[in-house]
């Protein structure tokens, strides 16, 4: 699943960089706005899959050790 997720977030970094590198050639601020949210939504995207998969992890601790938690 990681790995799926990373190669999906290098695609969203090179479309992010194609944007980027767009907008300096035009001058188009729209283009560079859209560049810079690609890049934050892929960043933003490996966090929250960092955080649910420890949160995930959590919970499957106290899934199967229940008592150990009370």
């Amino acid at each position: 699943m990681l790995i799926g997720i990373l190669i999906f977030d290098v695609a969203l970094v090179a479309w992010s960089l194609h944007l980027m590198q767009e907008a300096f050639d035009q001058q188009e601020f729209s283009l560079m706005l859209a560049g810079t949210l690609v890049a934050l939504s892929a960043a933003a995207m490996l966090v929250v899959y960092f955080l649910m998969n420890s949160y995930m992890g959590y919970i499957n601790n106290i899934a199967q050790h229940p008592c150990s938690f009370y």
